[in-house]
């Protein structure tokens, strides 16, 4: 079989990401470190690095998808095993660990790049509402509606993503209160959840 030049510089592309997630492990490169330190840490070029991504943010928006899409399989088995809690406190505790907190800021710094450039990280933007669409199906099957799951879902994801960024910025000495938190404010006077079918399908974090 004969490849495409496109299908070639996909495999290249993805062989490349493979070797700059290999070589920053659960990190990511500091936004203030340049292109060519970044491929010599990878044992590549630079060129390839500007060929492939553009850009030292283009990097790190590609290492960062590729990074949540590989939480996101772990978090998966979570909402298969238990129900909506569960997966807000999996998410919470997946990204509060020590090890994440170089990919949080790094996260933070890409989206607000976007915020500005939304044409040039849109494959990294359409990947920020995976979560989301699960939580928003956790929740139906909890008994809300479609329309007020989602709603849900947005509003949760959005709640631990600025508590996030306040970890961040003013680390605070009780992290789980703020799961609780938001816990709660997904059990208040505006949503009315049926009540679950068995406690016991319920799964540990």
């Amino acid at each position: 079989m004969i490849l495409s030049s496109t299908e070639r510089n996909g495999d290249a592309r993805e062989r490349l990401l493979a070797r700059l997630l290999d070589a920053f492990e659960e990190g990511l490169p500091a936004p203030e470190v340049s292109l060519r330190e970044v491929a010599a840490k990878a044992e590549t070029s630079h060129a390839l690095l500007r060929y492939h991504f553009g850009s030292l943010p283009g990097v790190l928006a590609a290492m960062l998808k590729t990074q949540r899409s590989r939480d996101n399989e772990a978090l998966l088995a979570a909402a298969r095993q238990g129900g909506f809690d569960d997966l807000v406190v999996a998410i919470w505790r997946t990204y509060t660990r020590p090890e994440q907190l170089s990919r949080v800021r790094g996260f933070f710094h890409v989206v607000g790049l976007a915020a500005y450039r939304p044409e040039d990280f849109r494959e990294f933007i359409d990947s920020l509402d995976d979560l989301t669409k699960v939580l928003a199906s956790l929740a139906e099957r909890e008994g809300l509606d479609p329309g007020e799951a989602l709603t849900l879902a947005t509003v949760t994801i959005a709640a631990m993503r600025g508590l996030l960024l306040q970890e961040v910025l003013t680390p605070t000495a009780h992290p789980e209160d703020a799961v609780a938190l938001i816990l709660r404010m997904s059990k208040g006077p505006a949503v009315s959840r049926a009540p679950r079918r068995s406690e016991g399908a319920r799964g540990g974090v």
